[in-house]
């Protein structure tokens, strides 16, 4: 994309040589800072290893996309979501049903799955083929982000052999529920706010190197950026689909401010600080914050749209005027929201009676405390060589992965605190969006697919680790080949341990052996 920059009219105080109140580095320094390691320039070769991995996940994906149902039915909470895709499939976007009023999520993500089910019909292929192609394209971005976050191809590589072989993104994305579609967005805005950084870099790199950076002691402008529009855009879908994903629009909001600081501190701009109050903050606030605000009340279309809705007429039927001074469409949108609210609020855990695969966020970051979506055992399963077998599909983060997450994080904090490194804490970013917040309120019910946006994350902190672990391009042959093998050893692993998953992320007929053999921790079970 073509960098558009706008020249400020010259301030007090402001210098138009090198030196500056940042340090006096020359122009050239001073870019180089700026830019980084350029990005690899085998630009097909990346094409080619991205568009065949991601290949191979849409293999792994789609494979026997239909099984497991309950006699043809809907599983675990698919039984919420396909149902009301299909009541929006048949009124063109909306639920009506009001004896089936459990619509506490916004629409995005059902109308999403309807397109499945008008492609395949109402059956599995139907109501998890979207989900399936939201989780086929999460192995392209994360491909494509670990590329720009370590510069290496190769890396890219290994991130996506990682997203493929995750139980999580595995199953989650075989199953016609919201969460996939929500890490989809999250990942994909991520992948904008990265761009945009680099992009704002190399706007004020141009300014370096034409020598008009300090014509204003703030810096200059830096035009329409597109990137940032996106991630707002984006994240204003995630939040159409889960309002869980405000907490990204929060988080992506502040680290592009704060990656705005650091470039132009790097730039050498003479008050970085106030620059960003003055030239970023406010486009910031409305690409990102009101963006996708109007990006989300744009999703109920269909709802204002209609005359039969859910909750629709609410204000009229039961004379609620709290909200008067809107139109009445809006009027009824709000209270419908504040139900909505007022439900999630009070999903609370009942003293003495939890979920029996209800979970808190503190298991999520190792995945302790998984679910079990379907299980059906017996004489009349058969296809495992013995009288009784067992199928079953459990949400499980490949142990491979998730159990180094503790690690990870302890290693990204150091990284980013005291070495100041902006790829883990960006990851961090998009990774404590999706976990700190439901430690707020603790007594709410709470379940591990919630935890399905972070998995993208925590694949980009381990190939982060990995990239250590490989070594520069200038190290010598001895070293990097060490760290070669050390990199196919590790990925090696995490592939074993999900070929050995596979059957219960797939549901699979297996013995009961072998099926005991799989819960390797009490608190699968």
């Amino acid at each position: 994309m073509t960098a558009v920059l706008t020249r400020s009219r010259p301030g007090q105080g402001a210098s138009g040589g090198s030196g500056s109140g940042s340090g006096g580095a020359p122009p050239s320094d001073r870019e180089a800072a700026l830019l980084g390691t350029p990005m690899p320039a085998d630009r097909m070769r990346a094409l080619w290893v991205t568009l065949v991995i991601t290949t191979i996940g849409g293999v792994v994906r789609l494979w026997n996309l239909g099984h497991p149902t309950d006699d043809g039915s809907p599983v675990f909470d698919e039984k919420h979501y396909v149902p009301q895709a299909w009541q929006m499939l048949r009124n063109g976007g909306y639920e009506d049903n009001y004896g089936y009023e459990l619509v506490v999520h916004p629409p995005l993500a059902k109308q999403l799955t309807a397109v499945g089910e008008w492609l395949f019909g109402y059956n599995g292929w139907g109501w998890r083929f979207t989900a399936a192609l939201a989780g086929v394209l999460i192995i392209l971005l994360v491909i494509r982000i670990a590329r720009r976050l370590t510069r290496s191809t190769l890396l890219g590589a290994v991130a996506g052999i990682l997203v493929i072989c995750d139980g999580v993104l595995h199953l989650q994305s075989r199953m016609g529920m919201l969460d996939i579609f929500q890490a989809l967005f999250v990942v994909a805005a991520f992948a904008c706010v990265l761009v945009d950084r680099d992009q704002v870099r190399e706007r004020l790199a141009v300014a370096v190197r034409e020598g008009w950076l300090h014509e204003t002691p703030y810096g200059p402008r830096l035009g329409f950026r597109w990137w940032r529009f996106g991630a707002g855009l984006l994240v204003g879908l995630a939040t159409a689909i889960k309002w869980s994903g405000m907490y990204w629009v929060l988080a992506f909001g502040l680290l592009t401010i704060a990656f705005d600081i650091a470039a132009r501190r790097a730039a050498g701009v003479a008050r970085p600080w106030l620059g960003v109050l003055r030239r970023d903050l406010a486009p910031a606030a409305w690409a990102i914050g009101l963006v996708s605000v109007l990006v989300y009340f744009s999703t109920w279309w269909a709802w204002l749209a209609s005359e039969t809705a859910t909750d629709r007429h609410y204000a009229e039927i039961e004379g609620d005027d709290s909200f008067g001074f809107l139109p009445t469409a809006l009027q009824n949108l709000m209270l419908y929201t504040f139900n909505v609210l007022d439900f999630h609020s009070g999903l609370a855990t009942p003293d003495g009676d939890p979920h029996p695969w209800e979970s808190k966020p503190w298991t999520w970051p190792m995945g302790l405390r998984p679910m079990l979506y379907y299980h059906s055992s017996g004489s009349d399963i058969g296809g495992c060589g013995q009288h009784e077998c067992v199928q079953a599909t459990m949400l499980i983060g490949t142990p491979a992965m998730w159990w180094l997450a503790l690690p990870v994080l302890a290693w990204g904090l150091w990284r980013m605190l005291l070495r100041a490194d902006w790829r883990y804490a960006a990851v961090l970013v998009g990774y404590g969006a999706g976990l700190l917040p439901w430690f707020v309120n603790l007594d709410r019910q709470m379940y591990f697919f919630y935890a399905t946006p972070m998995a993208p994350f925590l694949v980009l902190g381990l190939t982060l680790v990995l990239g250590h672990l490989l070594g520069r391009a200038k190290d010598g042959f001895e070293r990097r080949g060490t760290g070669l093998l050390v990199v196919a050893l590790y990925t090696g692993l995490v592939v074993a341990n999900f070929v050995w998953l596979w059957p219960i992320l797939v549901g699979e007929s297996i013995t009961v052996d072998q099926w005991n053999a799989q819960l390797w921790l009490p608190s699968w079970r």
